[in-house]
């Protein structure tokens, strides 16, 4: 898989609005992992009372909902494309407000999350997106749309580290922060990486009326 990822590093979309070799097969495989981590993680989250494993599920419904999308206007033109990541861009920023709403609510109940469930579906989130992003890493320099893509699933894998050491943390101290920083965290990146997202769109559709 690895030597198939680097044969097309760096391959653009073509010009007529074609997809690169392999990338459709990619984004329904990450479309149906996405699906199945979302209903995994939110029934976790709500067991546990965790709020990054509940941020991370909606992560997870998110990025499934923008896979599909990108699958809709893939073969359509490039303006298209652009436009599309508007609206996955949008949502990122979107996710990060809620997060940090959720966040903010948690630490005011006091309630602390159960670590041993955070974990063990922490490292299995982790296994999914490490896959995931293995098979987008070789269209990682496309379009605004295909950027978009490759973002969310990095954040993705970076957050279920992320989980897995609050997981760690909340058993340590026996108390709900690392949990609600993390969250934080995964709010601040979702939010970061969404506005990165929607400038290049917007110079892209700048671009074309020009």
């Amino acid at each position: 898989m690895s030597a198939h990822c680097c044969h097309h590093e760096h391959e653009p979309p073509s010009a007529n609005g074609s997809p690169p070799p392999g990338y459709r097969r990619v984004l329904w495989i990450a479309l149906l992992v996405n699906a199945l981590m979302f209903g995994v993680e939110i029934a976790a989250g709500l067991r546990s009372g965790s709020v990054s494993l509940l941020a991370d599920a909606i992560d997870f419904f998110g990025d499934a909902a923008n896979y599909g999308l990108t699958l809709a206007v893939l073969s359509l033109g490039f303006a298209w494309r652009s436009r599309a990541a508007l609206l996955k861009a949008a949502s990122m920023l979107g996710f990060g407000a809620f997060v940090i709403g959720k966040t903010l609510w948690s630490a005011s109940q006091g309630i602390v999350p159960e670590p041993i469930t955070m974990g063990l579906v922490g490292v299995l989130a982790l296994a999914a997106n490490l896959g995931v992003a293995a098979l987008l890493y070789a269209f990682r320099e496309g379009d605004a749309n295909m950027r978009g893509v490759w973002l969310c699933t990095r954040n993705d894998a970076i957050g279920n580290i992320a989980v897995m050491l609050a997981a760690l943390g909340v058993f340590g101290t026996s108390t709900a922060w690392p949990d609600l920083a993390v969250a934080a965290v995964m709010a601040c990146l979702a939010i970061t990486s969404g506005w990165s997202v929607m400038r290049q769109a917007r110079q892209e559709l700048a671009g074309l009326s020009v």
